[in-house]
């Protein structure tokens, strides 16, 4: 199964678990049509009888840089609009999977990326992951809803105030993160936990899904839907796009470097 730079495998199919790998090379910064491939890929592979766990990873250098801001840019309301739309179908059908999603960090987790690890059922990290939500230096708002999953209330403000990082390490420590292992060992530490989740009954495990999602104390979807209108007021106010034409400028001097 394939879909623009979204690479999908299923291992021992019958033991029932397949992954998702994201692949778009430098920093997996993803676009309208790799937002949307990404949604699914997931929405298909929950609803395959056959698939009991589903593992979201990455290639290179990170887990994931959020949206494709270089996509964006002078691209008009339209691009923003349809960004968001597709944003938004990806973490819900994290969310919505049938089965339960492991999420496996490396190197950073950005933006878009907080979106989907906050929305996974367990979540495992390399040593070197960090976690960030930089939305407000790019003129936008939105995962908030979801790194309130991995981190405290005020911890969660002051990321989103400052842009700044945490490691794996801390989020471990709240028990958002199941395990911190070295970077050579993420995927298979992801399979161990999946493994073992896809032994037990397929029908209780969904209906466990099911259940878990009815009892959630937070409607991630409208909640996460109440601050994409923050960043549509932002745009409108000149902010967004300034921030994005600064994004794009500040980064032409190092590609033209390389």
């Amino acid at each position: 199964m394939t879909s623009p730079h979204i690479r999908i495998t299923v291992e021992a199919r019958e033991a029932g678990v397949a992954e998702v790998v994201v692949d778009k090379p430098p920093v997996n910064a993803l676009g309208i049509a790799e937002w949307d491939g990404l949604a699914t890929a997931l929405r298909t592979l929950g609803a395959d009888p056959a698939v009991r766990v589903v593992i979201l990873a990455a290639e290179g250098r990170g887990f994931n840089a959020g949206v494709d801001i270089k996509e964006l840019h002078g691209q008009g309301h339209g691009a923003l609009v349809a960004v968001n739309k597709a944003c938004f179908a990806a973490f819900a059908a994290v969310y919505e999977c049938e089965v339960p999603v492991i999420a496996a960090v490396h190197g950073f987790c950005l933006g878009g990326g907080i979106g989907l690890v906050g929305n996974a059922d367990v979540v495992v990290a390399s040593d070197d992951a960090t976690f960030g939500l930089p939305e407000v230096d790019r003129g936008a708002l939105g995962a908030a809803t979801h790194l309130a999953r991995l981190v405290p209330q005020h911890l969660m403000r002051a990321m989103v105030y400052t842009g700044r990082k945490v490691p794996a390490a801390e989020l471990h420590r709240h028990g958002s993160i199941l395990e911190v292992v070295p970077r050579p060992r993420l995927r298979d530490a992801a399979r161990t936990i999946a493994a073992e989740i896809a032994a037990k009954s397929p029908t209780a495990i969904r209906a466990a899904k099911l259940s878990l999602n009815g009892i959630d104390p937070v409607d991630v979807r409208r909640s996460y839907r109440y601050e994409q209108g923050f960043t549509y007021e932002l745009t409108l106010a000149g902010v967004g796009d300034e921030a994005r034409a600064k994004f794009v400028a500040d980064k032409a001097p190092a590609k033209e470097a390389r």
